[in-house]
């Protein structure tokens, strides 16, 4: 799921940045609008995703339980989700018991990986230390007081919430400054393209 959202975010803006060349090198306003529209639409998906972030908890709950699930089977998924473990200091989605859904750490099943976490969960004692990859053994027995020094106890999406609250204007001017560029590239195209016709129009007036 994560590769194709990267795949469609990558493809969109391919699209857009294909539309404006084109309709800047045929003086076509048509196409000019065209990118003015998915600029103002892409702007709204963003806003709305950074206001609406609370309420999509539900959303991203389930779909990174669905991962958790096939965890083992989705390597994208996996090296994902273990790189935002260890980068945000969390744990599964809504929280570190969100590793009961899969078959290997579920506490209904056997074998070293029952009814434990995954090694990125665990906090490392000093920096750059060498995790024993069973630390999370049996955690799932436990309640959060318990394992406070041993695993993160708190979920990725509550984690995520807190960064993106933290950076909000930090990443909202990356992401702007990435825009701008194309939005004033088009924006002198469609200029340059009006100004041009209406030289046309003035000057076919006065040959009549």
């Amino acid at each position: 799921a994560p590769a194709i959202l990267l795949l469609l975010l990558g493809l969109t803006m391919f699209a857009v940045s294909f539309i404006g060349m084109v309709g800047s090198l045929r003086d076509n306003r048509t196409l000019l609008k065209m990118v003015k529209a998915l600029y103002i639409f892409l702007t709204l998906v963003l806003c709305c995703f950074f206001f609406l972030f609370p309420q999509m908890n539900s959303v991203f709950h389930s779909n990174i339980q669905e991962g958790i699930r096939h965890y083992y089977d989705d390597l994208d998924f996996k090296n994902i989700l273990d790189f935002v473990q260890e980068k945000f200091s969390c744990c599964g989605g809504d929280e570190y018991k969100d590793w009961d859904v899969n078959q290997y750490h579920s506490c209904n099943s056997s074998g070293p990986l029952a009814c434990g976490v995954p090694y990125t969960c665990c906090i490392k004692k000093v920096p750059g230390e060498v995790i024993n990859t069973l630390c999370g053994y049996k955690t799932l027995e436990k309640e959060r007081l318990q394992l406070v020094d041993v695993i993160h106890v708190r979920g990725c999406i509550h984690a995520l919430g807190l960064w993106f609250k933290d950076n909000f204007e930090i990443t909202l001017g990356i992401v702007c400054s990435l825009l701008l560029p194309q939005v004033c590239e088009n924006f002198l195209s469609f200029t340059i393209i009006i100004l041009r016709h209406l030289t046309l129009s003035s000057h076919y007036c006065l040959v009549m």
